[in-house]
């Protein structure tokens, strides 16, 4: 499509990604925030998810032609508006009463896909019922293999397109916010039968493949050995995730484990990746880095917050004109054409980074006042 002006509705709220953080802030608990925002212990790992973005810079061609753009994208057979996706969040209903199922359905009216979480509400059935375009579920592991398998079984009946299991929560994190602010999610106070979760090998990987047909995500992949083992056990996507810098602390970001398990996985499996993505921008470098879809999450979240199903397609269509923004001043018109020399790494970052480091005009400057 050609490319629309960058306010073709100059009277319409949201013209800007870091205009939903304060109107978020706004509406949610300080608890609520700061679960929202925060991360592990010194939450490094957080922000070497930025840093490892930032470090990134582009290597634009010119006089190519760009006056048709087109952002979209696939993904394990599901067509994809833009190759993003809504990362799978625990207590989507802390921040609106919706929850998954309000997500879910902004997901698809845009036409990306939601990755419901398995501690997310209003449940398994009633979140898919809510979002009729593509959908994964994603399983925190809390029974035996035959309790994993009743929950495939209901994700299949209930027309979801993949199954996810996360692999990087053997132990709970200590995520400090909540801590010093003695604040408990009721879902992880509740929570039992972690003793699986923390249990859960590659032999259970190996068992899922031979009995279910539905396509495999392991989310938490962090190195090329891991994604190696996946790939001989014939998982169908590797997810390239440090859990948003709140599971293990001081990890690498999550880019920076990108370009070795592109390498090692070698077109055997789909590849996608979270961690820290924000703006168009992000997108494009990770998909010309190999990448088939990137996750977002505290993005859609404070969308959601602000105004529910329509603030996250809002944060999705912005998220879209960044991206074929940068990709006509790339000099490409569709995302197969990006390639790793259309990036130069290891450039200098001009900022430090942090949760919100990727929306500077949050934080008034001499030169940038605070509107």
């Amino acid at each position: 499509m050609a490319l629309a002006p960058h306010l073709a509705d100059p009277e319409g709220d949201y013209q800007t990604l870091h205009e939903f953080i304060p109107a978020a802030r706004a509406k949610l608990s300080d608890n609520t925030w700061g679960y929202l925002i925060g991360a592990t212990e010194t939450e490094t790992t957080m922000r070497r998810n930025r840093a490892a973005l930032d470090r990134i810079a582009f290597r634009p061609r010119v006089c190519r032609d760009v006056a048709h753009v087109d952002a979209s994208g696939g993904w394990l057979g599901m067509k994809l508006r833009l190759p993003v996706f809504l990362c799978p969040v625990g207590s989507l209903e802390s921040f609106h009463p919706g929850g998954a199922a309000e997500a879910g359905r902004g997901a698809s009216e845009f036409g990306v896909p939601i990755m419901v979480s398995s501690v997310t509400r209003p449940g398994l059935e009633e979140s898919a019922a809510a979002a009729p375009g593509p959908k994964v579920f994603q399983l925190y592991v809390r029974g035996d293999d035959a309790w994993v398998d009743a929950v495939v079984a209901r994700a299949v009946a209930a027309g979801y397109d993949a199954f996810a299991v996360t692999v990087d929560s053997a132990a709970y994190s200590r995520r400090e916010r909540d801590i010093a602010a003695r604040f408990v999610k009721p879902w992880r106070a509740a929570a039992t039968g972690h003793e699986y979760q923390a249990g859960w090998s590659w032999r259970n990987v190996a068992r899922f493949k031979e009995k279910h047909k539905i396509p495999l995500i392991l989310k938490g992949i962090a190195t090329a050995e891991d994604a190696e083992a996946a790939c001989d056990l014939g998982v169908d996507c590797i997810f390239v995730s440090n859990h948003g810098g709140r599971q293990l602390d001081h990890g690498r970001g999550a880019m920076d484990v990108l370009p070795e398990v592109i390498e090692t996985v070698h077109g055997r499996a789909r590849v996608v990746i979270d961690g820290g993505f924000c703006r168009g921008t992000d997108l494009v470098k990770a998909i010309a880095l190999g990448a088939d879809a990137v996750g977002i999450g505290r993005l859609y979240c404070y969308g959601l917050a602000a105004d529910g199903a329509a603030g996250v397609r809002r944060v999705l269509e912005l998220l879209e004109q960044e991206t074929m923004i940068a990709m006509a001043l790339l000099g490409v018109t569709r995302l197969s054409a990006l390639r790793p020399d259309h990036l130069f790494r290891e450039a200098p970052s001009v900022a430090a980074p942090h949760v919100h480091s990727a929306f500077p005009l949050l934080f008034p400057t001499p030169e940038t006042p605070a509107r």
